[in-house]
């Protein structure tokens, strides 16, 4: 067996192999799913998985508004800001931030999941949040997946 036959093979955005995939969030842990979506987003699920290229899939969560916290999660979790003027840090617990936008609370959590970096809101523009059932994505034929079953 020649050994030295075996190349690397690196993806870039011509050679990625990217699918469209259906998450349902309803009743998941926000953490978990964060987790997972981010994975499915980056491509680490991939055997071709490239460090430096978007080679994730995209990504419909549907019913995206309706994930859970565990404990007293709604009351203490608090997401912090500053505006960049003096005395301006400004906080809102969870449960704020769901009455405000029901969306903003995964899309939070898998954003801080992604590199931080112009790969990171590429990967990024690939989620789809929507708060029912419903998308605009039945062209592309998107594949349903359990997150329950995906490692």
């Amino acid at each position: 067996m020649n050994t030295l036959s075996y190349k690397t093979v690196s993806a870039n955005k011509a050679t990625a192999n990217k699918e469209w995939v259906v998450v349902d969030a309803e009743g998941q842990p926000l953490g978990r799913l964060a987790s997972k979506v981010a994975k499915i987003l980056r491509g680490k699920h991939k055997t071709n998985f490239t460090p430096h290229a978007d080679c994730g899939d995209n990504v419909i969560v549907l019913n995206a508004g309706k994930v859970t916290l565990s404990g007293n999660k709604w009351a203490d979790k608090t997401y912090i800001w500053h505006t960049g003027y003096p005395g301006g840090q400004k906080s809102m617990t969870a449960l704020e931030l769901q009455k405000k936008d029901s969306l903003k609370v995964l899309e939070k959590s898998v954003k801080g999941m992604l590199p931080k970096n112009r790969l990171g809101s590429q990967l990024f523009s690939n989620l789809y949040l929507y708060e029912g059932t419903e998308h605009k994505h039945e062209a592309q034929q998107p594949k349903v997946i359990n997150i329950n079953e995906f490692k």
